[in-house]
């Protein structure tokens, strides 16, 4: 889930590469904004988590520190100011994204129909348990009929990212079928998806590259009042729902795609219009405008939050750069730049172990059913470098009050650094949200 700066291009300053004392390097991460929008990524599949820790720490208001340090007791102390149970040590320049991919066990990029067909039974059966149970709740019980409908329609968008990774079926038409199919209850158009979200595993955690969640660009920042404060909403209180800005703004313009992807671009809106011409009216017909709210609109909320909070986790922490193509490492932005986040286990179940997402950047060909093994193998071989999380309030806050503008030297610069003036929502987002992990 994921955008960039589309009409502006603002050249920035290489982040330097401090070399450490073992030679290594050390690591210096927006929904983007176009000029009139604000936008989102994700990514997949788009992220907020949480975590356990003792005693409070005051994680959101501590300065960011600048990028990965050797040593082990510094990386504690970070864990505990950003909601992480691991930081990973700073990747070495010599170990190739190839070096890692040949560590994994072979049976783990098999894929198996069995598997991949039970991932849709799930989906399917949770989803209509929820829709039964939204029917049937009194008033007071909806909000949690409305959160396990909506976790459970984003086990769909996950099926549907493993069609778009071709790692549900061999049958490659049958994966476009199936993906089509899988988004529509999203209105998320398949084709169109695909092609910007290929782009984000190709360059992860790439400055101007990448098309999922990217820093706020400083001179875009101070360079209206009015799209300062809209930045600020954005990537503080509303950004558990920016997936919808850019669901809307990268997915339905022709323009930004190559001539050989608009037929197939062509082919997923119509299947879109299509379900809202016949879906929305057949929903408001047996409910009314308020089953339309109670049975559609809710459950999709909740999936955009999903769909904002994971895509946001996976890549966004104050100790994980973006950087420019020059000083990109690919295999430093799948391993190192990646997190690992454990959600609640029904959270999993519903949407298919997509969290478990530094194998699925390792190689997205690994299909969502093998992706624990494929963790399982990394940790045994590349434990060390890891960043892994389980998802807290700490976490959260760090991401939603700390990781805003980008900054060469530490990654990160809250924007009440910047604009203090403008920033009471990131305020009272650090009074209001709790700090347990």
């Amino acid at each position: 889930m994921a955008c960039r700066l589309s009409n502006t291009i603002i050249h920035l300053e290489a982040p330097p590469q401090r070399k450490s004392w073992k030679g290594r390097p050390r690591l210096a991460p927006v929904i983007c904004l176009k000029r009139s929008f604000l936008q989102q990524e994700s990514i997949s599949n788009q992220t907020l988590p949480h975590r356990r820790s003792a005693a409070p720490v005051q994680a959101a208001v501590v300065p960011v520190t600048p990028p990965l340090v050797d040593n082990k007791e510094e990386r504690k102390q970070m864990c505990e100011k950003y909601g992480f149970t691991q930081i990973g040590e700073p990747f070495p320049d010599s170990i190739t994204l190839k070096d890692i991919m040949d560590s994994l066990p072979k049976k783990v990029f098999e894929l198996d129909d069995m598997k991949a067909w039970k991932s849709v039974l799930i989906s399917v059966t949770s989803y209509a348990l929820g829709i039964f149970a939204i029917s049937k709740a009194p008033s007071y019980l909806l909000p949690l009929a409305w959160a396990w409908t909506g976790t459970a329609v984003t086990g769909f968008f996950v099926i549907g990212h493993d069609c778009a990774h071709k790692s549900f079926s061999k049958n490659k038409l049958v994966e476009d079928i199936v993906g089509t199919l899988a988004f529509l209850p999203l209105i998320y158009p398949y084709e169109p998806w695909r092609f910007k979200h290929d782009r984000h595993h190709a360059k992860t955690n790439m400055l101007f590259q990448d098309t999922a969640w990217h820093p706020v660009w400083r001179q875009e920042f101070e360079s209206r009042p009015v799209l300062r404060k809209a930045i600020i909403l954005g990537y503080g209180p509303f950004r558990p729902w920016m997936s919808i800005g850019h669901w809307l703004v990268w997915h339905f313009d022709l323009k930004k795609f190559k001539p050989n992807e608009i037929p197939r671009v062509k082919i997923s809106l119509a299947c879109v219009f299509a379900f809202i011409a016949v879906g929305w009216p057949l929903i408001i017909w047996k409910t009314g405008l308020l089953g339309w709210f109670k049975f559609w609109f809710m459950p999709w909320m909740v999936y955009h939050f999903w769909m904002s909070t994971f895509t946001m986790v996976h890549h966004t922490a104050p100790h994980i750069p973006f950087k420019r193509s020059e000083d990109w490492n690919a295999a430093q932005a799948q391993l190192g730049g990646t997190v690992h986040c454990n959600y609640p286990r029904w959270i999993e179940i519903l949407c298919h172990d997509i969290n478990v997402h530094i194998p699925h950047h390792v190689s997205p060909r690994i299909p969502s059913y093998n992706l624990r093994a494929a963790h399982q193998s990394l940790q045994q071989n590349w434990g060390k470098y890891l960043n892994e999380a389980n998802w807290n309030w700490r976490l959260m806050k760090t991401i939603m009050t700390i990781c805003h503008v980008y900054d060469s030297e530490k990654n990160y610069i809250p924007f009440d650094e910047i604009a203090p003036a403008d920033s009471q929502p990131i305020t009272i987002l650090r009074k209001a949200m709790p700090e347990y992990s």
